[in-house]
């Protein structure tokens, strides 16, 4: 089942005197459970195709349907509504609120949607250990390694139970041993629950766990090709 499909998307940046095409007519479907990576050189349009997938940036031309729903069409209010409750975003610089604890970290997006305390607790603990993280629980990001904190991010983009996770260059900071962890543990959570995982990357070893792989040029894709799942 589809649950993304953008249609003619464009995207032009205003640079001072001159124009800036970052997207160029973008057509593209994502099904439920894929694992898919956007590959590129840099200043290709992977990061501006990924915001505007998760209604972060708007695009100049084209539609973007996200189960159904076509997200260009509503105002930032809702937009901002339907990001909370369908969208899981990581970050290459994880984005964590400093004076939380891992826990309140990851409970802090339910507590914004209104979710009960019971419900909150349960489905952080389920997080915590499907990262791996219990024991850290009650420490704050400044006290956890960088890869741990990626884990931290993804337990907190998992917490809605959104229809898809955007995660833009997430091992980019990472050693090789937390970029391993961290794959694991994403491949394991689209396998087992199947979540859908969009990455924009430059790393190899994203690409290698990666069942379809997008390569865009010049705000276009030159190539979208599916590939067997890697063997863990």
């Amino acid at each position: 089942m589809n649950i993304i499909e953008i249609k003619g998307v464009f995207k032009t940046y205003d640079i001072k005197t001159m124009p800036v095409q970052a997207l160029n007519g973008i057509d593209l479907t994502f099904q439920e459970g894929e694992f898919a990576s956007i590959v590129g050189p840099s200043g290709s349009g992977k990061t501006t195709l990924l915001n505007i997938l998760g209604g972060l940036d708007e695009p100049t031309e084209g539609v973007v349907f996200i189960d159904w729903k076509n997200i260009t069409t509503l105002s930032e209010r809702k937009k901002t509504l339907f990001r909370m409750k369908n969208i899981g975003f990581v970050f290459q610089s994880f984005n964590l609120i400093p004076v939380l604890t891992v826990k309140e970290n990851i409970e802090f997006i339910m507590q914004l949607q209104g979710i009960s305390k019971e419900i909150r607790e349960k489905r952080t603990l389920e997080l915590l250990n499907s990262v791996g993280l219990m024991e850290k629980m009650n420490n704050r990001p400044n006290k956890l390694s960088g890869g741990q904190q990626q884990r931290v991010a993804v337990a907190r983009a998992l917490a809605s139970k959104p229809k898809f996770i955007l995660a833009d260059e997430p091992t980019a900071n990472l050693d090789s041993k937390s970029t391993e962890n961290l794959l694991e543990i994403m491949e394991k959570l689209n396998k087992e629950e199947n979540i859908t995982f969009i990455f924009s990357t430059h790393d190899a070893r994203v690409m290698k766990k990666a069942r379809r792989i997008i390569t865009i040029e010049d705000g276009k894709v030159m190539k979208d090709e599916l590939q067997e799942r890697q063997q863990s």
